[in-house]
């Protein structure tokens, strides 16, 4: 499965590296109110510096990203995609643990061993980031922005995997045929994350 076999519907646009902290903004605003991303960076600055940084040394260069306007964004990383964070990363996520609050660092360490730890081995599409900005939420641009990389997985057999962040977003991700397979737990005390996955259809 490659970016080749995936069609882009109307309205949706291929984010490459040089764009990358628009990524990055739309992610920030749609999970600005997201209960795990609150906890983790404390606040709107730390996630926004992670999640450009995320975007533009790892997800934009080496995943699958695009956008639909200015108003909502995905990064995926397709099946035999290298996740491993790249050097020129480790600044950004640096600045991204100093700006967050106290306890920032040992929060995003743990968090980020705990994802690691639960990720399938076998070959997936893994959704890093699904979000619309606040403005345009309840529109119908979720389901817009998921289904061409579901369709690519159906196509290819190749199923997908994410963690849910936000309890609100289940019945979303469920009517699009994920299912949970485990919660996540980073630190004690922490809101879980919740492993899911879909398989081809």
């Amino acid at each position: 499965m490659t970016p080749d076999d995936i069609t882009l519907g109307d309205g949706l646009t291929r984010v490459l590296q040089p764009e990358a902290d628009q990524l990055g903004d739309i992610t920030t605003d749609a999970f600005t109110n997201d209960p795990f991303n609150r906890w983790l960076f404390g606040n709107t600055k730390a996630m926004g510096t992670a999640f450009k940084g995320l975007a533009r040394h790892l997800y934009a260069p080496r995943g699958f990203c695009y956008r639909i306007g200015d108003e909502g964004a995905a990064m995926w990383m397709l099946p035999g995609g290298n996740s491993d964070l790249p050097l020129a990363a480790m600044p950004t996520v640096l600045l991204a643990g100093l700006r967050s609050s106290r306890g920032g660092f040992r929060r995003i360490n743990r968090t980020v061993e705990a994802m690691e730890s639960h990720h399938p081995s076998y070959d997936h599409a893994y959704l890093f980031t699904i979000g619309v900005r606040q403005r345009a939420q309840g529109k119908g641009l979720g389901r817009k922005l998921i289904q061409p990389v579901l369709d690519a997985c159906d196509d290819a057999r190749v199923p997908a995997y994410l963690e849910n962040s936000n309890p609100d977003n289940r019945g979303f991700y469920g009517s699009c045929g994920f299912e949970r397979v485990q919660m996540i737990h980073s630190v004690e005390g922490s809101p879980p994350l919740e492993a899911m996955v879909r398989q081809p259809r």
